[in-house]
């Protein structure tokens, strides 16, 4: 069977083949309701399928972005995502998804192979240890929105969180319940949002003159969050609160806690710093600092359609509040 072209459409519509390419790029401006119907009516009929290679090239544009994601398992990126997505769909472009497990190389390889594959642009949440390639892609003009994580020295549009003000409401909230002991639990501090949240964490207690405790930092790789809890917990002073930097380390100390017979709030008061799911479910329900996804996902890919269609907009870096959820079921007054 030959293949169902557009000027198949055009004879059986009895329209011009121009006003089927109108109708198949959605510019219905001069175009009535009866024609509409019958080009659809065709297509359906006929089972035409537009060749979008052909109309990319010859509109110069894929109709596609990338997303690069730091780490997908993480329940903010995965929500940014979903909200990526569907700005992408309401706006006819679809999105790639890319995981680059926090792996420099691995990003690297996913911007070199995206932009090869003609993307119209991407939205990176970045290692932060490419800024040859990120300069790069601003240099050449290229279209791209850098979510989540700050990088010096990259004049781009970021979009990103109040994460120091927002840790040091998590510990001055401890602090205005009696503790003192409060430890602070991060993956390492390799990107901009790890280290703001251990920022904010230090501010806080030089604010209400508490030393700084090193014993009470810990920064460790996900496998290893409860071998180091473990050894703080031997301590002879063990914290009375700990501040959870992500839904992963959460995830981590939860389990050891539980492990250890620790309860929740009665022998260790704890805050999650991310957008953990059910939280107000959880036994006891817990205390956490949301983080707007859904409205960064949409804003970050708002910028990116207006730098891919060359419209004018503000270069700058739009800073969007978490907020901190209280549960005194997760806090003890001391």
């Amino acid at each position: 069977m030959a293949k169902v072209t557009m000027a198949d459409v055009a004879s059986y519509a009895g329209v011009s083949k121009s006003t089927v390419s109108q109708y198949i790029n959605k510019r219905y401006e001069y175009m009535g309701e009866d024609t509409r119907e019958k080009i659809k009516l065709a297509i359906e009929e006929l089972g035409y399928h537009p060749n979008y290679i052909a109309r990319s090239l010859k509109q110069k544009k894929t109709s596609m972005i990338g997303i690069i994601v730091a780490d997908i398992v993480h329940r903010f990126s995965t929500e940014i995502c979903r909200s990526i997505e569907d700005y992408c769909f309401e706006h006819d472009y679809q999105a790639i998804i890319c995981n680059a497990d926090n792996n420099p190389a691995k990003e690297r390889t996913y911007i070199e192979t995206l932009r090869a594959k003609q993307v119209d642009g991407l939205i990176i949440f970045p290692t932060g240890q490419n800024t040859d390639i990120y300069a790069k892609m601003i240099e050449e003009d290229y279209p791209v929105v850098f979510m989540d994580r700050d990088i010096p020295g990259i004049e781009a549009p970021f979009i990103l969180s109040t994460n120091v003000d927002s840790s040091f409401q998590a510990i001055q909230l401890f602090l205005e319940n009696g503790h003192t002991n409060i430890a602070i639990l991060t993956q390492p501090l390799t990107i901009s949002t790890r280290k703001e949240r251990m920022d904010g964490y230090k501010k806080a207690l030089q604010a209400y003159s508490i030393d700084i405790c090193e014993d009470y930092i810990i920064s460790s790789e996900i496998e290893n969050v409860k071998t180091a809890l473990s050894k703080l917990f031997q301590k002879e002073n063990p914290p009375t609160a700990i501040l959870a930097g992500n839904d992963l380390v959460f995830l981590e100390t939860l389990a050891f806690l539980q492990e250890n017979h620790f309860r929740i709030p009665e022998d260790v008061s704890l805050i999650v710093f991310d957008n953990f799911p059910f939280a107000h479910l959880s036994n006891p329900p817990m205390t956490i600092i949301a983080q707007p996804a859904f409205e960064m996902g949409r804003k970050a890919t708002e910028v990116l359609l207006k730098e891919i269609n060359k419209e004018s907009y503000q270069k700058e870096k739009i800073i969007y509040p978490c907020e901190l959820i209280v549960r005194q079921s997760s806090i003890k007054k001391i």
